[in-house]
């Protein structure tokens, strides 16, 4: 299993800056399955610039009706289901995302609904997708519906609390945790409503105690506090490895070992599948009729044309 951050950054602001990415994180090779968790403003771009194929997608993940979760989880389902042309994968999110709560959501349009499974995530009910199994978590935040969630895979299991307030009971959702991933908006004790500051996720990690805790959605203050002083400063307190997440960090899980892992910072890459580069070589150039066929990708006109003949 691969854990890679194709962004760090978290709150309107810090999405509407990009100080820091907002493209959510990759789970790939879980099971064999690959998912994209709260895929924010960018992740599309942010997929192909650290060398990944949202086409090869078995599942997006959106935790709450919030724009720097679920921004381009659209287009990413459209990737997933080939153009929307093929059945496939799962899209797993709160009430507000699927269904629409009150004045959130929903997030998701009907058309975006009909090519794929759905499953909408609840706090403390278990679902099977794919290979694991994934439970909703509690969130003390803007959406009443919001989720986080516990994915178990053969015993081994990744806890993601999303963007949830401290409160009684938390750490209780994520019991068991070998790797916990949390939202942590602020530094030291300056926590706001709805979200964690780093005092609060030493509270989170005393309680949970995992082998590996990763804190993102870093805030503007965050980021402007150096957050690898603040993963130390939790690391000591706590007595966990505590990671703070950048954008194209990677690593592998060890299951065995969940500390032992090796982090990886990803370059943009020169892809002949990213449409945004513009140092193509000429034969990759060639090659873009061959990748759209390959891939079965023809657009309406080309369609058309077809048609006509």
């Amino acid at each position: 299993m691969k854990i890679t951050f194709l962004g760090s950054g978290g709150g309107r602001f810090s999405a509407i800056s990009q100080r820091r990415m907002t493209g959510g994180f990759r789970i790939d090779n879980l099971g064999g399955k690959n998912y994209h968790i709260d895929p924010g403003p960018g992740a599309l771009i942010r997929t192909y610039q650290f060398g990944f194929d949202p086409r090869n997608l078995s599942g997006v993940i959106v935790s709450h009706s919030h724009t720097d979760h679920y921004n381009d989880a659209e287009i990413l389902i459209e990737a997933m289901t080939k153009g929307m042309t093929r059945r496939s994968g799962t899209i797993v999110g709160s009430e507000s995302v699927l269904e629409g709560y009150e004045k959130w959501g929903p997030c998701i349009s009907s058309y975006h609904k009909t090519k794929s499974d759905k499953i909408v995530l609840k706090p403390d009910v278990v679902n099977k997708l794919d290979n694991v199994m994934i439970k909703g978590t509690r969130t003390s935040h803007g959406d009443p519906t919001g989720i986080g969630f516990q994915i178990d895979y053969n015993g081994f299991k990744v806890s993601y609390t999303s963007d949830t307030g401290y409160f009684e009971g938390l750490a209780e959702d994520h019991k068991g945790a070998d790797i916990l991933i949390a939202s942590v908006l602020r530094p030291g004790n300056k926590s706001i409503n709805g979200h964690m500051c780093s005092r609060n996720f030493i509270d989170l990690i005393n309680e949970v105690q995992p082998k590996v805790a990763v804190m993102t959605h870093l805030g503007l203050k965050m980021i402007s506090s150096n957050p690898v002083t603040e993963a130390k400063k939790i690391s000591k307190r706590t007595g966990v490895k505590t990671i703070a997440a950048f954008d194209g960090l990677s690593f592998n899980v060890n299951y065995n070992n969940p500390k032992r892992f090796r982090l990886i910072s990803l370059k943009d890459v020169q892809s002949s599948i990213h449409s945004t580069s513009h140092t193509l070589y000429e034969s990759e150039r060639k090659n873009s009729y061959q990748l759209a066929f390959k891939h079965q990708e023809f657009d309406e006109l080309s369609m058309i044309r077809k048609n006509n003949y």
